[in-house]
């Protein structure tokens, strides 16, 4: 039996800033994780690759509005940054 991946334990060394900031990261990369895991049965980050995550943000974000679409792309930094991948998105 195997655990469930635990994202603020992936994330903890890269996450700074205030503690509503640290948290507005984790929540979102797990909903990241859900969308991704539901749509491509990938469960953990490292099996990503760019397009999974391009996927998300063009498509499960379409309608919604800058501020969180841009929300969402500093989490996605943070995902490469930990994962160590030179990923950029407009």
């Amino acid at each position: 039996m195997s655990k469930p991946f635990d994202m603020e334990l992936f994330l903890a060394a890269v996450l700074t800033g205030s503690y509503a900031t640290r948290q507005r990261h984790l929540r979102q990369a797990k909903l990241i994780q859900a969308e991704i895991s539901e749509r491509w049965q990938l469960e953990t980050p490292w099996g990503w690759k760019r397009k999974h995550v391009a996927w998300f943000l063009d498509h499960r974000l379409a309608r919604q509005c800058k501020a969180t679409r841009y929300y969402y792309l500093l989490t996605v930094r943070l995902l490469a940054l930990r994962l160590e991948r030179a990923w950029f998105f407009k």
